[in-house]
C-alpha cells in the first residue's frame, strides 16, 4: 500500500517536533546544570553535542516506527532537516554565518548520524 505525500510530511513534522521538544528539555536541563555547578566550557560544548545526537536519534526512531520501511533513510532525512532548521534558526538569530566550517560539518554529521541510527534501531 502506497502512502500519500501528505501523510509522509505529517510523519516528518511529528518526528521533528519530537526532536525539538527533546532538544528544548535537554537544553533546559543543561542550563540548570551550568547555573548550579558552574560547568567548564568544554563540558557545556560536549553536552550540546550530546543533545544534538539524542534529539535526532529520537526523531529518527519515531519516523522509523511511523514509516516501517527504509527506516535508516527516513531517519537520515530527519537528521538533515533538523540540521537545516537549526542552521536557519541560528542565521535568523545572529544575522550571519559566524561558524567555522569544521564545526558546522561536524554538527551536520552528528545530526544526520543520530537520525540514521534512530531509524535503524526503530
Amino acid at each position: 500500500m502506497r502512502k500519500k505525500r501528505g501523510e509522509k510530511m505529517m510523519w516528518m513534522l511529528k518526528a521533528l517536533l519530537a526532536s525539538y521538544i527533546v532538544t528544548g528539555l535537554l537544553l533546559l536541563g543543561l542550563t540548570f546544570l551550568v547555573y548550579k555547578f558552574e560547568l567548564d566550557e568544554q563540558v557545556v560544548v560536549a553536552g550540546i553535542v550530546a543533545i544534538y545526537v539524542v534529539s535526532t536519534f529520537m526523531g529518527g526512531y519515531i519516523i522509523g516506527k511511523l514509516t516501517g520501511v527504509k527506516k535508516y533513510i527516513w531517519g537520515m532525512l530527519t537528521g538533515v532537516v533538523y540540521f537545516l532548521l537549526l542552521f536557519l534558526i541560528s542565521y535568523g538569530v545572529y544575522r550571519e554565518f559566524n561558524t567555522n566550517g569544521i564545526s558546522t560539518i561536524t554538527t551536520a554529521v552528528l545530526c544526520i548520524g543520530g537520525g540514521m541510527l534512530g531509524g535503524m534501531l526503530s
